[in-house]
């Protein structure tokens, strides 16, 4: 697993300041969406959030549009990251952790994660040579994955 870059009292304290500096309330439902992607590596849909809060805390009470308000939010802070899939909506990760890329298979929808210094350094070079301050990017490889391709071939 990835190692976080920070705690989750920090990540928990920008998002109450976050929460205040809105004009909302913090509320338990709110941070369960922020533990869930914090504590779970990998990608999720709005409604992979929702069915891991009612399966871990079926006593809780969370509407779908809670979660999908709360992502945008989160997302608006940088505190998450999503990878668009177009017509068939966004899949979210913790935005805080160490820099990587994605290859997304367009058949089944995996994502793989990867880094790679020289695309790295080259996205860098390009900046400069264009006179441009890179901030941040984004970079998802879209194509079909080793076992789409093994399925596809048989």
């Amino acid at each position: 697993m990835e190692t976080q870059i920070l705690t989750y009292r920090e990540v928990l304290d920008r998002f109450k300041k976050l929460l205040k500096s809105n004009n909302l309330k913090y509320t338990k439902q709110r941070e369960l969406i922020l533990e869930i992607i914090y504590n779970n590596q990998g990608h999720f849909t709005p409604e992979d959030i929702y069915n891991l809060i009612k399966q871990s805390y079926p006593d809780i009470r969370i509407g779908i549009a809670t979660i999908y308000r709360t992502l945008t939010l989160l997302e608006d802070a940088n505190l998450v990251t999503s990878i668009s899939f177009g017509a068939k909506g966004k899949k979210y990760e913790f935005g805080l952790g160490k820099h990587h890329d994605h290859l997304v298979c367009l058949v089944c929808g995996a994502i793989e994660e990867f880094y790679d210094e020289t695309i790295e350094n080259q996205q860098e070079l390009i900046a400069k040579k264009h006179n441009f301050k890179m901030t941040n990017h984004i970079m998802k490889i879209v194509g079909v994955c080793k076992n789409c391709q093994s399925k596809q071939g048989s």
